[in-house]
C-alpha cells in the first residue's frame, strides 16, 4: 500500500518526531499540497507489522494523531515545509503499482494489496497517469472498460500488467509482448456468478416473470395467470441448451444447465479442455447445428476478430422459434439491431443482454426502442453477470497475490496471457 518511513526519514520530510508513518498518496490542489498519511504501529525486531492501518486524510496541514498500539513521544501538527514542491513527491514516494481501479472496490471486499507495496490509485483519464506509468513497476486494471491506448506503454517503466478479471480485450497483447511487458488475468473467478446469472435469466425469460410482474402491477392478475396457464410455459428441465464458447466460464455454465436437466450442445473450435465436456455429457456441434437445435443459447466468447458480429440476422433467423438468447460475453458479438428486429417479429422468445456494443449503451440503441410484449421479453443488466461479492473478493485477492508474487517474490506470474 505504501512505504514505511523511519523516524529519521520522517524528520527529513519535516514531520514531528514520529516513529513511523506512511505516505499513501498525494496531490496538488488549489490550496496547496494534500498528503494522505497513515500511522502504523512499529513492530519490535522479529515482529510483523500489525494491521489493519488507520488512514487519515488532511489538507494544508497534517494533524498527526495517536493510533491504537502506537506510542509517540509527542503530538501536534505541522505545516508542509516552505519550498516543498509537488514535483518532489514522486521522488519521495516511489510507486510500485499504478492501479486504475478505485481503491473503494478493494476496501469493499476486504481485498487490499500487501502493505509493503506502494500503490497509487487513479482513474484512467487522470492527467498524471502517463507520468505514473514511467514510475510504476506494475499496472493493475479491471477487466471491463475501454481499450487502453498503446501509447500509454511507450517508454513506460511498467513491466507487468495484472487484470482483476478474466477479460483481455482491453489490451493489445501482441504489442505488449513485443515491449517485454507481461500480462496476467484471473480466469475462472466469476464462473459461479455467471452460471447463476444464466440460470436466473433463462428462467425469468422462459417463464415470463418480467411480463407477469408488469401485468399484475397494471391490475390484470386474473388475465395474466390464465394466459400463463394456457401457454403451458417451459422450465429448464428437458430443454436443449447451446453453449457458445466452452472455456472456463462456458464450462461452468454448461455444468449448471446440465444439473438443471438440460441436454448440452456446445460450439468451440478450440475448447480449453475437451475432456471436461464429458462431465456434463456435452456434444460438440457446428454453430449452425447448435442454433437450430437449442431452446436456450448462451454466449461465452471473448471479443476477437473471429467473434465480432458472430450472431447477426441470419444466425438469429436460424434459431428455433421461441428460443432464448443470453448475451453475457462481450459487446460486439451480437448485432443489436438484428436482435431487436427478431424480438419485435416474435421469432425469439426472449433475450438477456448484459453487455453492449458501447458501454454505457447509447440512448439510441435499438434494443431500448422495443415496445409492447417485445419489451417484456428482454432483460437488461449492466455488465454484472459475473459480479457478486464472492466473485469480486476472489478476483481482487487473486490479482494482488499475483502482483506480490511478481514484485516481491521475483517469481513469474500465474495465468500469464503474454
Amino acid at each position: 500500500m505504501a512505504r514505511v518511513f523511519t523516524q529519521a526519514e520522517a524528520k527529513q520530510l519535516g514531520l514531528p518526531g514520529r516513529k513511523a508513518l506512511e505516505i499513501v498518496s498525494g496531490k496538488k490542489g488549489a490550496q496547496g499540497i494534500t498528503l494522505r498519511l497513515a500511522e502504523i504501529p512499529v513492530p519490535q525486531p522479529g515482529e510483523s507489522p500489525r494491521g489493519p492501518h488507520q488512514h487519515y486524510h488532511f489538507e494544508e496541514c497534517i494533524y498527526v494523531l495517536s493510533g491504537t498500539g502506537t506510542t509517540y513521544a509527542d503530538s501536534g501538527e505541522f505545516l508542509l515545509k516552505p519550498g516543498f514542491s509537488f514535483r518532489d513527491f514522486p521522488q519521495i514516494m516511489t510507486v510500485d503499482v499504478l492501479c486504475l481501479r478505485p481503491e473503494a472496490d478493494f476496501l469493499r471486499v476486504g481485498a487490499m494489496p500487501p502493505a509493503t507495496l506502494i500503490v497509487v490509485y487513479r482513474a484512467p483519464e487522470d492527467a498524471d497517469v502517463p507520468a505514473l506509468m514511467k514510475q510504476a513497476r506494475a499496472l493493475v486494471i479491471p477487466a471491463v472498460g475501454p481499450k487502453l491506448p498503446l501509447s500509454l506503454f511507450a517508454n513506460a517503466s511498467v513491466k507487468f500488467v495484472q487484470i482483476t478479471g478474466a477479460g483481455l480485450d482491453r489490451l493489445d497483447l501482441a504489442a505488449l509482448k513485443q515491449l517485454g511487458i507481461a500480462v496476467a488475468n484471473v480466469p475462472g473467478g466469476s464462473n459461479q456468478a455467471v452460471a447463476e446469472y444464466v440460470l436466473t435469466a433463462a428462467s425469468v425469460l422462459l417463464r415470463r416473470f418480467a411480463w407477469a410482474d408488469a401485468e399484475i402491477r397494471a391490475g390484470r392478475y386474473r388475465e395474466v395467470r390464465a394466459r400463463m396457464l394456457t401457454d403451458n410455459l417451459f422450465g429448464l428441465d428437458g430443454l436443449t441448451a447451446g453453449v457458445v464458447g466452452l472455456g472456463t466460464i462456458g464450462s461452468a455454465v454448461a455444468e449448471a444447465l446440465y444439473k438443471n436437466g438440460c441436454k448440452i450442445l456446445y460450439f468451440d473450435p478450440a475448447p480449453r479442455d475437451p475432456r471436461a465436456a464429458a462431465a456434463f455429457a456435452a456434444e460438440s456441434v457446428s454453430l449452425e447445428e447448435l442454433l437450430k437445435a437449442a431452446d436456450v443459447v448462451t454466449l461465452h466468447v471473448p471479443l476477437l476478430p473471429s467473434t465480432q458480429g458472430l450472431i447477426q440476422a441470419p444466425q438469429l433467423a436460424s434459431m428455433k422459434r421461441g428460443a432464448i438468447l443470453i448475451q453475457a460475453s462481450r459487446g460486439g458479438v451480437v448485432d443489436e439491431a438484428a436482435l431487436a428486429a427478431s424480438l419485435n417479429s416474435g421469432h425469439l422468445g426472449g433475450a438477456a443482454v448484459d453487455v453492449y456494443s458501447t458501454e454505457p449503451p447509447a440512448s439510441g440503441n435499438s434494443l431500448f426502442a422495443l415496445e409492447g410484449e417485445a419489451a417484456h421479453r428482454i432483460l437488461f443488466t449492466p455488465h454484472i453477470a459475473g459480479v457478486t461479492r464472492q466473485a469480486t473478493t476472489f478476483l481482487c485477492r487473486s490479482a494482488w497475490r499475483n502482483v506480490e508474487r511478481v514484485l516481491l517474490a521475483n517469481e513469474p506470474p500465474l495465468d500469464r496471457a503474454c
